[in-house]
């Protein structure tokens, strides 16, 4: 395997580091520890980046439509709504 493979920006990655920086933000927050807030924040952050970078790349027409717009809005992810909009059956 090339070590390219794991260094291209993924939807998928992107959202689970998201998830684990929310995480840590939040046990930060409870605890009252600087360090897990500060890792957490910029976890999320570098997410933010990666999801972005990894929309960039998408074909539209590969995405799941409605199914995605709508976790986007359950979940308060702006990126699958928009994704789930763009990639919608007309």
């Amino acid at each position: 395997m090339s070590s390219n493979e794991n260094k291209q920006p993924s939807l998928i990655g992107g959202h689970t580091e998201y998830a684990k920086g929310a995480a840590e933000a939040t046990i930060g927050n409870i605890t009252g520890s600087q360090a897990w807030k500060s890792s957490g924040e910029h976890a999320k952050s570098h997410a933010v980046n990666t999801m972005k970078a990894a929309g960039e790349r998408r074909d539209p027409s590969h995405g799941f439509g409605v199914a995605e717009q709508k976790l986007g809005e359950v979940t308060g992810c702006g990126g699958m709504v928009h994704e789930g909009a763009a990639s919608k059956k007309r």
